[in-house]
């Protein structure tokens, strides 16, 4: 079975050196650019399987590079960034990454993030032991398909990325059932440790933007306010 492969796109070397070394020692292959373009170039010639994106980068930075791969793929992003306020985060998840993290940061702590990424793709991708009938999921017009790990609404096709569609996914398989964002996040991530941030609602706020006519009064994903969220 060949090993997963990150891309670690990053301007500072040594960042490079001690990310590449870590996830080497974890078994992954690993390719790194230097800038968004080359990230980009890479993406194109190479099979790549997660990228981890700097946010501050010469050339193309990281924000306007995730928003170019969004419109290709959905493979998984981890953003990188030296800023650590709310409003970094929510740009950088806003424009489709699934998971941020602040520099200075643990290499420990980025290898478990890249590590979730592949586990939850994983458990939402292995569908070998589920019936035919399971593996969509209907809602008045909202089509999810567990297999090919596509959402359809109103007849059109909505791009969600692999954190939106789990988040979908998770919700639409516990229908009426009232979920904080913790437990979105332990069940998604499969992370025990919470991180009292805006990711999950950010989250929340993208798939809705994907899914609902309106978006201010939605008609799949409510606000529960005080608790949590629920898909009705």
């Amino acid at each position: 079975m060949l090993s997963r492969s990150v891309l670690v796109a990053d301007d500072d070397t040594e960042i490079r050196d001690i990310v590449r070394i870590y996830l080497k020692n974890e078994g992954f292959r690993v390719f790194e650019a230097e800038d968004g373009v080359k990230a980009l170039d890479i993406l194109r010639r190479e099979t790549v399987d997660l990228v981890i994106l700097d946010v501050m980068m010469p050339n193309l930075d990281g924000i306007k590079a995730c928003f170019k791969i969004r419109e290709e793929s959905s493979i998984p992003i981890i953003m990188l960034s030296a800023k650590g306020e709310d409003i970094d985060k929510i740009a950088g998840l806003t424009t489709g990454a699934d998971d941020y993290v602040a520099k200075p940061f643990n290499p420990l702590e980025l290898i478990a993030r890249v590590k979730a990424q592949f586990r939850r793709q994983s458990l939402t991708g292995n569908s070998g032991a589920k019936v035919p009938d399971e593996s969509i999921i209907e809602i008045n017009d909202l089509v999810i398909n567990r297999d090919r790990h596509s959402v359809t609404v109103r007849g059109r096709e909505a791009a969600l990325t692999p954190i939106e569609f789990s988040i979908l996914e998770l919700m639409a398989s516990h229908r009426g059932h009232v979920f904080n964002v913790e437990k979105i996040y332990q069940n998604v991530w499969k992370e025990d440790k919470f991180l009292s941030d805006n990711t999950v609602m950010v989250h929340i706020r993208n798939i809705r933007e994907k899914l609902e006519e309106n978006p201010r009064e939605p008609q799949y994903i409510k606000t529960v306010w005080g608790v949590g969220y629920k898909l009705e």
